[in-house]
């Protein structure tokens, strides 16, 4: 086999911003963790342990561990889940979305301020839209349950000890997104199948492979192909990258890094289709 399978359960430490769009002074999350997402935490952790003592502000040595993320892992995306007895249950968002967000998202508003007049700054007012780690109706823990695929051969990323300091997604620099492995994360799986038996995949080829029966959902992006027979949206899927090589928008966040066309999670499959597991999480057509 050229992949091992495992399966990963954080427990959601702090609040979590998705980036997703802007409504008004909103700022909307989307309710799960991307694979561009999981892979920017993982980089960024990995490059600066590897720095140590000195500081990591080359971005060519985040492209460099970034790509050999690319090549080493592959992901799913990550859902919230509570945890029923002793087993990890997975809300998905869009069973019931009135619900789910009624249980699960909060948001947080705040304003620049002026101090000599003693106001707030025109048009500084915004709200930030997070996952929240507990349920908002009765408390309970949220934890976020995904996969990760190693490579068998050759992989020598020391990924499992960066879960454990891991920060995802936005507002990062108040704390957001903190999320530490629970109980026996990672955990190799020594079946074929996951998220509760809705995908079966094969480790065996040049990336994983995922197998979806027909009318259920796709559970990340995936590219929007000629012969797919899918219900649901579609969106362009860009984000912002450091690329101090470039000759424009050379610093952090300034390069636009646009991927593809997808479905977004949550389509709706009509017939069964086999996909394969490409960088960032995104699912392609097999």
């Amino acid at each position: 086999m050229a992949w091992k399978a495992y399966e990963i359960v954080f427990r959601l430490r702090m609040p979590l911003h998705s980036g997703w769009r802007k409504v008004g002074n909103l700022q909307m999350t989307r309710p799960y963790v991307t694979g561009r997402m999981l892979w920017g935490a993982l980089t960024m952790r990995l490059t600066r342990d590897e720095a140590e003592d000195e500081a990591a502000t080359d971005s060519a040595k985040y492209a460099e561990i970034g790509n050999k993320v690319h090549k080493n892992l592959a992901f799913t995306y990550f859902y919230p889940a509570l945890k029923v007895e002793n087993e990890f249950k997975v809300n998905w968002p869009w069973e019931n979305e009135a619900d789910f967000r009624r249980r699960f998202l909060g948001s947080y508003a705040s304003t620049a301020l002026v101090y000599p007049q003693q106001s707030a700054s025109e048009g500084s007012l915004h709200e930030v839209e997070f996952l929240s780690p507990h349920t908002i109706d009765d408390g309970q823990p949220v934890y976020l349950l995904g996969y990760i695929f190693e490579k068998k051969n050759g992989c020598s990323l020391k990924w499992r000890e960066a879960l454990h300091r891991l920060q995802l997604g936005g507002e990062r620099g108040y704390g957001w997104g903190r999320a530490e492995p629970a109980d026996d994360a990672p955990r190799e799986i020594t079946t074929d199948r996951i998220f509760d038996d809705a995908v079966t995949f094969d480790n065996s080829g040049e990336r994983p492979s995922l197998t979806v029966t027909g009318k259920h959902h796709l559970l990340a992006h995936t590219k929007a192909d000629e012969g797919l027979s899918i219900e649901g949206e579609i969106e362009p899927l860009v984000g912002r990258e450091w690329r101090s090589t470039n000759t424009d928008n050379q610093y952090a966040g300034q390069h636009v890094e646009y991927n593809d066309v997808c479905f977004v999670p949550g389509s709706r499959l009509n017939e069964r289709t086999n996909f394969f597991v490409d960088k960032l999480g995104i699912w392609k057509k097999a």
